[in-house]
Formats: structure tokens, sequence, C-alpha cells
């Protein structure tokens, strides 16, 4: 595996472990619940360790743009399937914004790091 496959493991682990951090952290109910709590602080810890890793051969602008990209669409997505948070129209259409700009970065960007 090449080192930038590598590290776009290490943001996809990134990603999903904040993912679950954030989403947990409702249930925590302002860390008054202990283990969502725990879930929370090592989601967290393990999301910015990776995060730190990814950025080895991504651009901290490419990598942090996907990171909080793809982050929002599956907290969205979670939230409704969770807690019944819908989004309205305007809602999904800032999603779908955010996700072609993810597309993008993802597709067309030459950024490197130097």
């Amino acid at each position: 595996m090449s080192p930038e496959g590598k590290d776009l493991g290490f943001l996809a682990i990134a990603i999903l472990s904040e993912v679950i951090a954030t989403t947990t952290l409702k249930a925590s109910h302002s860390f008054t619940r202990p283990v969502p709590s725990l879930i929370v602080v090592i989601g967290y810890a393990l999301a910015f360790y990776f995060f730190s890793l990814a950025m080895n051969s991504i651009s901290v602008g490419v990598a942090y743009a996907i990171w909080s990209g793809a982050g929002i669409v599956l907290v969205a997505f979670l939230s409704w399937l969770f807690y019944g948070q819908l989004l309205d129209r305007p809602g999904l259409i800032g999603i779908g914004l955010i996700l072609a700009g993810v597309m993008v970065l993802n597709l067309f960007s030459k950024t490197v790091v130097r």
C-alpha cells in the first residue's frame, strides 16, 4: 500500500472515530452518563491521533475539508437514525453541497504536502 493510501485509511479511521464520538455526545447527557462519556472521550482522542497520521501525505486543508465534510454528512444521517432528527429541504440541499465539495476535492484537487 502506498503512503497516500495508508494515510487515506488513517483519515477514514479519524472520520469514523469523530462521527461515533459526536453522535454519542448527545447520549452522554452533558457527560453525566459514564459509558457514553467514555466513548466520546476515546472517540475524539482516536480521531485526532489518526487525523495527525493522515496528514503525512495529505495537505491539512484537504484532509480537514474531507474530515469535516464527511463528518457532517454522517452525523446528520446518524442523528436521523438514532435520534429522529430530520433535516428539512434546505438542510438536505446543504448536505448535498457539502458532499459535492468533498467529491470535487477528492476527484480534481492535486494539492500535495510540502
